[in-house]
Order: C-alpha cells, then sequence, then structure tokens
C-alpha cells in the first residue's frame, strides 16, 4: 500500500514538474514574442537618418539662364534677413543689401527650399536656420557652414513643415509620411494619430500642438491625444494654409476663411470665402494675406467685451527678435465677443483696412512682425506696412531673363531664337544674344507641351493644353488649331513631322495634318492606346508611345503594336522618343530606357531601370549624344548610340529635369526650378 502511494506521489510530481516546465515554456515564448512584436513596433516607428557636413556642389560647367526668384519663408538670423525658395537662400544686410546667394544645385541639394525656423537643435551649440527641402530632408546653417539633415527613406525629405521645440528636439511635416520628430541622433513618427497626412503647417509646442494639413483638417495634439477638427466639426474648408495662435485660441486659414477655434472647437468663421493664405495675431486683429488679393485687417475683440486684451506680437515670427518694443493694440472691433456664449451667438467683425501694394494684389507667403513694424513676404520680395497704409517692396528680385521657373519645353530654332515654354505661364522667344525677350501668353498659349520648327516654312507649332499654336518665323500667332478645326482633341501632347505633313499626339488618338486636311485615327483604327504621349516619325514611318505601348505605323496605318505581354517592353507607358540611327530609344514612365529596334525587336539599355521615369518628351539626340530627363534623378547622358549612360546631378537646380535641347554643341537643361545650359564637351 506504501509502495503504491509513493508511486502514485512519484507520478503526481512529476506531471507537476512537466506542467511547470511547460507553463514555463509558454510563458517564456509569450514574453518573447511580445518583445518581438514591440520591438517590431519601434522599428516601424524609427526612420533611418544621417547628418552630414555639405560642401560645394560638384558643378560641371552648367550656367544658370535667370528666371524670377520666387521666395517662400523669411526669417531674421544673425542680424540678417533671410528669404528662401526654389532657387535657394539669399541673405540681406538689415539695410536691404543682398550680400550671399546660396543656389540649389550648387551650394546646396538640388531641391527647392521651402519654410524656414530658427532654433537650437540637441546636436548643436548654437541656433541655426532650419532650412526644409522638398526632396533633400532639412539643411541647418551656423551663418557659415549648412549641415543636411536626410531621411533615408525618400518619403521622409520631402519636407513642408518645420517647427523646432525648446526640448531641442524638431518637428517636421511631410507630404506623406505626416509628422516626424528628430532628437538629435533618431528620426521616428510622432504619433499614430499623426501618420500619413500631408501637413502644411506646425504650430505651438510639446505640450499643446496644431498640425494643419492638406486635406484633413486641423489636428489639436493635447494631454497626449488628437482631435481632429474637419468641416465635420464647422471648418469652412479641409485645407489648412497657415495657423496663428494667441492665448490658447488658434486661427486656421483656409482657401474659404479663417475658422477661431477654441477649446478644440470652432467658434465661428471669419472672412468668409475669402482665400487666407498667410495670417498674423497684430494686437486685437488678425492681419491676413489673400491668396492673390494683397492684405486685409480683421478686428478680433473690442475694450467693452470684458475681455482681457490680446498680447501684442514682441518678435519675429519664427524667427529671432530684433527689438524689444511693443506694439499697441490697433483699432476697435464693432463686433463684441463673449467666451462664454456659444458658437451661433459670436457675432462676425467686419474687415477693415484692405491694403493692396500699389493698387496691385499680391500674394503674401507669411508675415514678420519686427518690433512696431509689419512686413509681408510676397512671392516676388519683401514688402512694409508705411504708415499711409500701403505695402511697398524694401526688397524684390532681381531681374531676370525668363518669365518662370518651371520648364515644360524648348527649343532653339535655326535663327538661333530660343524658346521657352512654361508649364502654365506661356511661352518666351529670347534672341539669340539674349537681350530680347518676348512673352506670349493667352488662352491658347498657357500650359506648353511641346516645340518643334517646320523650318523649311519657317513655321514653329507649339503643341499646348489648349490646342495647337501656329507662330510665323517672327514668332507671331498665325492660327490656333482645336477640335473645330478637325483635331480630335484640343489638348495636345507632341508634335512629329513626316513626310508631307505633321502627326499630333492627344489624349484621344493621333491627328494628322496634311494636304487633304486634317483626319485622325484612334483605337478602333488599332492604335494599342488613344493615349498618345510621344511621336517619332522617319519618312513615312511613324512610332507612337502611349499609356498602353507602343504602335508602329506607316502613314496612318497601324502595322503592328507592342506592350510587355507581346515584346521586350519593361513598361506599357510610353513617355518619350528619340530616333538613333536606324533605332529608336524609349523612354518609359517607370522602366527608364529601352531599344526599338528596326525588326520591331524591343531590348534593354544601360539605362533600363526599374523606377526611373523618363519626363514626357524629355529625351533629344544630335548623333553625339543623346540626353534624357528623368523625374527626380536628375538627367542621364548616353553616348552617340544611347550604349552607354551616366546620370548627372550636381550643378542641376533640380534634379527634375522636364525639358532638354542641343544645338551648336550648346545643350539646355530645362528643370522644374529653372533652367540651365552646359557645353556638350563638358557632358
Amino acid at each position: 500500500m506504501n509502495l503504491r502511494r509513493r508511486r502514485t506521489a512519484v507520478i503526481a510530481i512529476a506531471g507537476a514538474a512537466i506542467l511547470a516546465v511547460i507553463c514555463c515554456v509558454v510563458v517564456w515564448r509569450v514574453e518573447r514574442a511580445l518583445q518581438a512584436s514591440t520591438q517590431e513596433a519601434v522599428l516601424k516607428e524609427v526612420l533611418g537618418v544621417e547628418v552630414r557636413a555639405l560642401g560645394r556642389e560638384p558643378n560641371p560647367g552648367f550656367e544658370a539662364i535667370s528666371s524670377p526668384a520666387i521666395y517662400k519663408s523669411a526669417v531674421i538670423y544673425q542680424g540678417r534677413i533671410c528669404l528662401a525658395g526654389p532657387a535657394g537662400l539669399y541673405t540681406y544686410s538689415i539695410n536691404g543689401e543682398q550680400e550671399r546667394v546660396y543656389r540649389a544645385g550648387i551650394d546646396l541639394p538640388a531641391a527647392p527650399l521651402g519654410e524656414m525656423a530658427v532654433g537650437v537643435l540637441t546636436d548643436a551649440r548654437q541656433p541655426e536656420l532650419l532650412i526644409a527641402t522638398l526632396g533633400e530632408g532639412v539643411l541647418a546653417f551656423d551663418g557659415q557652414h549648412f549641415r543636411q539633415i536626410r531621411a533615408k527613406s525618400e518619403e521622409a525629405r520631402v519636407v513642408t513643415a518645420l517647427l523646432p521645440l525648446s526640448s531641442g528636439r524638431l518637428l517636421m511635416g511631410t507630404a506623406k509620411l505626416g509628422l516626424l520628430i528628430y532628437d538629435g541622433k533618431t528620426l521616428k513618427r510622432f504619433h499614430p494619430t499623426t501618420d500619413n497626412v500631408y501637413v502644411t503647417y506646425l504650430a505651438g509646442s510639446e505640450a499643446e500642438l496644431w498640425v494643419g494639413t492638406l486635406n484633413d483638417g486641423v489636428l489639436w495634439w493635447h494631454g497626449g491625444q488628437t482631435t481632429r477638427i474637419g468641416e465635420e466639426q464647422g471648418m469652412p474648408d479641409r485645407r489648412v494654409e497657415q495657423i496663428a495662435l494667441s492665448e490658447g485660441d488658434a486661427y486656421v486659414g483656409t482657401p474659404m476663411g479663417v475658422a477661431e477655434v477654441r477649446d478644440g472647437k470652432v467658434a465661428r468663421v471669419l472672412a468668409k470665402g475669402r482665400y487666407a493664405h498667410a495670417l498674423l495675431i497684430d494686437g486685437d486683429s488678425l492681419l491676413v494675406g489673400e491668396m492673390e488679393g494683397g492684405v486685409f485687417r480683421l478686428p478680433l475683440t473690442g475694450p467693452e467685451d470684458g475681455v482681457k486684451a490680446r498680447r501684442p506680437i514682441v518678435a519675429l515670427v519664427r524667427g529671432e527678435e530684433l527689438a524689444a518694443s511693443s506694439p499697441e493694440p490697433s483699432g476697435k472691433a464693432d463686433g463684441i465677443i463673449d467666451r462664454h456664449s456659444t458658437r451661433n451667438h459670436l457675432p462676425v467683425p467686419p474687415i477693415v483696412n484692405l491694403f493692396r501694394q500699389e493698387s496691385k494684389p499680391f500674394t503674401v507667403e507669411e508675415f514678420l512682425a519686427v518690433g512696431t513694424s509689419r512686413y509681408a513676404l510676397a512671392t516676388a520680395g519683401l514688402l512694409r506696412l508705411e504708415t499711409d497704409g500701403a505695402w511697398r517692396k524694401i526688397l524684390s528680385e532681381s531681374s531676370a531673363q525668363l518669365t518662370d521657373r518651371n520648364i515644360s519645353a524648348l527649343l532653339v530654332a535655326s535663327d538661333s531664337r530660343l524658346w521657352v515654354g512654361y508649364f502654365d505661364r506661356g511661352l518666351d522667344m529670347i534672341s539669340a544674344n539674349g537681350s530680347e525677350v518676348r512673352h506670349v501668353e493667352n488662352e491658347h498659349v498657357f500650359c506648353v507641351n511641346r516645340i518643334v520648327e517646320e523650318s523649311r516654312q519657317g513655321a514653329v507649332a507649339v503643341a499646348a493644353a489648349n490646342g495647337l499654336v501656329i507662330f510665323d518665323r517672327d514668332g507671331r500667332q498665325k492660327q490656333v488649331l482645336g477640335r473645330a478645326e478637325g483635331l480630335i482633341a484640343d489638348h495636345v501632347n507632341d508634335v512629329a513631322l513626316y513626310d508631307g505633313g505633321m502627326a499630333l499626339a492627344t489624349p484621344a488618338g493621333i491627328t494628322f495634318l496634311d494636304a487633304s486636311g486634317a483626319h485622325s485615327i484612334y483605337a478602333f483604327q488599332g492604335l494599342v492606346n488613344n493615349h498618345v504621349y510621344a511621336l517619332g516619325a522617319s519618312g513615312d514611318q511613324l512610332v507612337a508611345g502611349t499609356l498602353g505601348g507602343l504602335s508602329l505605323l506607316t502613314g496612318d496605318t497601324v502595322r503592328r503594336n507592342l506592350t510587355t505581354s507581346t515584346s521586350g517592353l519593361k513598361h506599357n507607358w510610353i513617355t518619350a522618343l528619340a530616333k538613333v540611327g536606324d533605332e529608336w530609344l524609349v523612354g518609359t514612365y517607370g522602366a527608364g530606357i529601352l531599344r526599338l529596334g528596326t525588326d520591331g525587336s524591343v531590348t534593354a539599355t544601360d539605362a533600363t531601370r526599374m523606377g526611373v521615369v523618363v519626363n514626357p518628351t524629355a529625351i533629344v539626340a544630335d548623333g553625339r549624344m543623346v540626353l534624357a530627363g528623368t523625374l527626380g534623378q536628375g538627367l542621364l547622358v548616353g553616348d552617340a548610340t544611347g550604349t552607354r549612360w551616366k546620370s548627372v546631378t550636381a550643378g542641376l537646380p533640380s534634379l527634375n529635369v522636364t525639358a532638354l535641347a542641343i544645338r551648336d554643341g550648346v545643350v539646355y537643361v530645362g528643370t522644374e526650378n529653372g533652367l540651365v545650359r552646359i557645353s556638350e564637351d563638358k557632358l
């Protein structure tokens, strides 16, 4: 009996031991899984980042053709006025004398500059000028040297807003990833509630943060949580332009007015229907910069409402303080605000004092308050509010040959005139010596896609978004062709000259213009796709690059179609074509450059690279070299046959190369941020 009991006890103890071991293993595995899950979550929040000193970019010899200096941000730093824009950083003395220009692509990375702020980061020993870039992260300038805070993720490098914090950390708003925070060593997402939104503006502090977005209203971070305030909560528009704070209240500028937000709720909407692009609390009123509408002042409160006066601004907004004096509250409002009343009972004060610069409308990017002086940064320069109520320029852009910076098409004509087409500003015709510039901009010559010369008749055909415009040899507009004149569509993407006529690429097919008039073909007649982006002609042979592949034509008859499923094409979206010998180089949206042989075969080249986007019509060849403009990866330079390729980025004002032209050994490179030229020999 005792033996049986002992045996039972041993079995029970062994079972308990095994059960304990199993429990320990289970607990250990659960803990490991939880730790792994936690580490994985942390790793997802942390983004790779590198900080490096910047030197002057090695320029192979690009020379800029002067274009307007557009400004996006201004601050006072180390006693200087600093203006930033797509072309670079401009520094001026307080007296208005220009001191230095730091150019994008040469002195700075090839990316447009955006918002600026001044702050002391944890990895710096002094206040720095912090500059957001659209593609190269954040630049930090100590007055002598630049350093770059550059995320490894391309999406994290498109920085749209900045806010340095008192803790030494830096908040970065981005276009795709939402809000990020940099602590001097690591870059990570701020909070899940601010992820994956397009951030337009930042204001506040770590304890109470206001995040303006492009499509999601304003996000209010407070007490460790986020409140979204959108159109459903009373915002006049979901797009936020700027935010001004005053004693706990937030004024949110939108394209449809200004929302006054109090305790997380929209108390009222001011200036309904007005495009409030820039804001500044100025004593008891609000300065509002309207999109192309100058500046107006909104009174916010009056002395009879029993509410304490708002604190005046004593320092430069988002910059350094220059003067200790403070402006007195200006003006009285007709409307009385009761902070304890409901939203529906809050009166809307009238707009008083509409300011315009010499009676001409202008767009304000942001306001500056320095002591009792008020400044407005317009795209064309810095303005000051004078005692007579007028805004007058004190710093303006330098003279420029070009009308705009966003280049879409180029042609060097047989008379050596340079034709420059813009995405939304028509075109310029520049004489051979550069002394004369003629600008054409109208309802048809507006968004230019392609410029082609018919040298025998001395005519120039301009393919635009609203028709084909024909100019004579003297640059005079002679004719506009659209649907009413027989084109299959008004929008013309490309033009190719062939024996006896002209072919036009449109989103609806191809239109042929010849002695018989205008006639068109589209998918019903055999085109691989109606949306035609690029055309190439040789004799009566025509190659059409479309959204769905290549079509090979003889005259106006389709003889063969090539797609990814029927040929060696790596991508069906064809954007550009250039003839090299008896073959064609084919630019694609996403697979770089391919080669089309005389037998219709498609083979890869050294520039066939997945992810590389060749911009529409941005390939050119002259028998010595082939050039291709890419979206975000600079200029591709190939040899005469397009066999060997290299990438060129240094010296370009932008890595988005949008238009190319070659003549007499000179290469013209158009980008979204200006135009440069270089000798072929230097490439």
